[in-house]
């Protein structure tokens, strides 16, 4: 799959945000989006220093078979920056979505959409640069508060931040911490938390998460340990 860049790299703070607010104008957050999509891709990035890999693994979208993966290893392309994550990671990132060669109904981000301080986290950024349905699956909160939600599978409470509903927390295993869901582009919230519980038929994460995370790490170990 190829994906444009709609703009130069950031050279600072303030062209990083700027290009935050550009995009933001191109989210699309109706959705509905894909309920049962034939393909799911996770993507996940492990760091060690300046040392990175990113790894894109694309499921079957019933099976949950893995059905392709890619993994890049690369060096961080901005500093780290509270809310400018994404432009850390995106240039590694997009190099391995460009490898696959199937192209994904929905992407899973470990990470955040519009629970974000400027709306725009990773999920957000790389579903307007593909232009494909994309959520956001945080294992921690970033941004927000909320009530606990209750302890059975499926439970949920609102993330608000500002006092506008920015996600979800959501309960995917009974009695297990819950899991921080927005969106990123093209998804409505009901549908996102939806595909996360499919998403999660046996573990508190989802199984998108789960192999793109066992995949970047592998690849960070081989690439600075050869």
């Amino acid at each position: 799959m190829r994906i444009s860049m709609p703009h130069e790299w950031p050279a600072g703070v303030e062209e990083a945000e700027a290009i935050q607010d550009a995009l933001r104008a191109r989210l699309d957050l109706a959705g509905p989006g894909p309920r049962h999509p034939d393909t799911v891709a996770g993507v996940d990035v492990a760091y060690a220093g300046d040392r990175l890999a990113a790894a894109v693994v694309v499921l079957d979208g019933a099976s949950l078979e893995v059905i392709e993966q890619v993994a890049v290893p690369g060096r961080v392309a901005f500093d780290y920056v509270p809310g400018l994550l994404a432009f850390r990671e995106l240039p590694t990132l997009i190099e391995a979505l460009e490898r696959l060669s199937t192209t994904p109904g929905l992407i899973v981000c470990d990470g955040y959409g519009v629970a974000h301080p400027r709306r725009f986290g990773l999920a957000c950024h790389l579903g307007v640069l593909t232009g494909l349905p994309t959520i956001g699956v945080g294992k921690t909160a970033f941004v927000g508060t909320y009530d606990e939600p209750g302890t059975e599978r499926g439970r949920w409470a609102e993330l608000r931040l500002d006092g506008e509903v920015v996600g979800r927390v959501l309960r995917t295993r009974d009695g297990l911490r819950p899991v921080f869901v927005s969106c990123g582009h093209r998804v409505d919230l009901d549908t996102a938390c939806a595909v996360t519980l499919d998403l999660t038929p046996r573990y508190r994460l989802p199984e998108t998460t789960r192999a793109a995370d066992h995949l970047s790490r592998l690849t960070l170990r081989t690439a600075t340990n050869p």
